[in-house]
């Protein structure tokens, strides 16, 4: 599935990855392949990922919302 991860000032990523972590505002939850549709809050905090070759990598991000459609996870934060 593909992340992109945009703010005001630009893309602060943009790639396939395996999983993708995400800072809830309720509560932190994960994103796998074939994921349901949703829209939600995120807090501040990391945005964790898994690349395709098993290396991971995180994004600092302090809150906005991500939309999870089609196999393309999207965060907007600020």
């Amino acid at each position: 599935m593909k992340l992109h991860i945009i703010s005001p000032s630009g893309t602060l990523f943009e790639g396939e990855v395996q999983r993708v972590a995400l800072p809830g505002a309720k509560s932190p939850f994960v994103v796998l392949r074939h994921h349901a549709p949703l829209i939600s809050l995120l807090t501040s905090g990391g945005v964790g990922y898994t690349l395709p070759d098993g290396t991971e990598g995180r994004v600092e991000i302090s809150g906005g919302f991500v939309e999870v459609r089609d196999e393309v996870v999207t965060v907007c934060t600020d």
